[in-house]
């Protein structure tokens, strides 16, 4: 039986998580952000791996419009197999992985900590090598994750990197926001019926493309990901502006295309965006709480709650976990169990 598998018992503690991190880990993250401003950093380094990568994506339009810092994703290969890692001047390094194991991200921070730089742990595993490979060690506390696709440990680091941010801004009106966060989890959680409907539709999908912009480029990769680790479909993410730089040829009737476009400063190019698929036939799947661009999907999965924007991240992907889960399930797969997947990857 579906609800009773990890993956949609952790899918559904996301909320519950949420709230106990926001709550415990609060005064430790105030605590590393001081210290922080204190290196008078004026740029982040970000590496991680897989679902941990996306909350990267996050991090880059987070810690670039709240505070004003330019985000780059590491290399790992630089450090872990050529040797040559670049300089971290006045740089902080965060390192982003559940499990804390994986060699090539250890090797980054290791390497950026001694050259002297700020470095610093979002893992799910407080004495993990990346732990006590870092000055600074944010702990996730969500708990066991058992299901081999990451759900609540990709939503906590969200959350995670979101603390930072308001914590580095001094700015309690971020804070008020994503106090709200989990219950509005709630909200996308009661969708769960319209989507299980929705994935019926697309039990024979072979190929999908998964869209987003801004804040939520990277709800566009996780959903992708969850996609094509659940259900076996190639699900390519784009964002709207690079998919019309090309991909869009791709695009034929009945084409499907999933569109995560929740209001806020992107809401109008995207509805202009959701307007030219159309004129060519795409099938086109929206998830948004913004009733002009649902009016124009073939399939309308309308969120019930409305997030400011730089949040909608941690809010919106529960929609896109929701619907890889159903997708694998109409297709008789194992959700819990992905074929060739292992729960911890440790690359080099």
């Amino acid at each position: 039986m579906l609800s009773q598998s990890f993956l949609y018992q952790e899918i559904h503690q996301q909320p519950a998580v949420l709230a106990n991190l926001f709550a415990v880990e609060r005064a430790n993250i105030q605590r590393i952000a001081d210290e922080i401003i204190a290196h008078r950093i004026t740029n982040v380094f970000i590496a991680a791996r897989g679902t941990s990568d996306n909350a990267g994506r996050y991090a880059q339009y987070l810690f670039g419009a709240v505070n004003r810092l330019p985000v780059g994703l590491a290399t790992p290969s630089l450090f872990s197999v050529y040797h040559r890692p670049p300089k971290f001047q006045n740089a902080l390094v965060i390192g982003i992985s559940q499990s804390g194991k994986s060699p090539d991200i250890v090797s980054v921070l290791a390497a950026a900590r001694e050259q002297g730089a700020a470095t610093l742990a979002f893992t799910n595993v407080p004495d993990s090598p990346l732990a006590q490979a870092s000055d600074f060690v944010i702990t996730l506390h969500a708990g066991q994750e058992q299901s081999v696709a990451a759900t609540k440990t990709y939503t906590t680091q969200l959350m995670g990197l979101a603390l930072l941010s308001a914590s580095m801004a001094h700015d309690a009106s971020m804070f008020a926001v994503l106090e709200k966060v989990p219950g509005q989890m709630q909200l996308v959680l009661a969708m769960r019926d319209e989507i299980a409907r929705a994935a019926e539709r697309y039990r024979y999908m072979r190929v999908c493309v998964v869209i987003g912009r801004g804040f939520n480029y990277a709800t566009a990769f996780e959903t992708a990901l969850k996609i094509k680790e659940l259900a076996y479909v190639l699900a390519e993410p784009y964002s709207s502006a690079d998919f019309l730089h090309g991909p869009v040829a791709l695009v034929e009737e009945a084409f499907p295309t999933i569109v995560i476009a929740p209001s806020g400063a992107m809401q109008n190019e995207l509805e202009l965006f959701v307007r030219t698929l159309a004129t060519r036939g795409a099938e086109v799947i929206v998830i948004s709480d913004v009733p002009a661009l649902l009016d124009l999907a073939r399939i309308k999965l309308a969120l019930r709650t409305t997030t400011p924007e730089w949040a909608s991240p941690i809010v919106t992907i529960v929609a896109g976990q929701l619907l890889a889960m159903y997708l694998a399930h109409v297709r008789d797969y194992d959700v819990d169990h992905p074929r060739g997947l292992r729960k911890v990857t440790e690359t080099h």
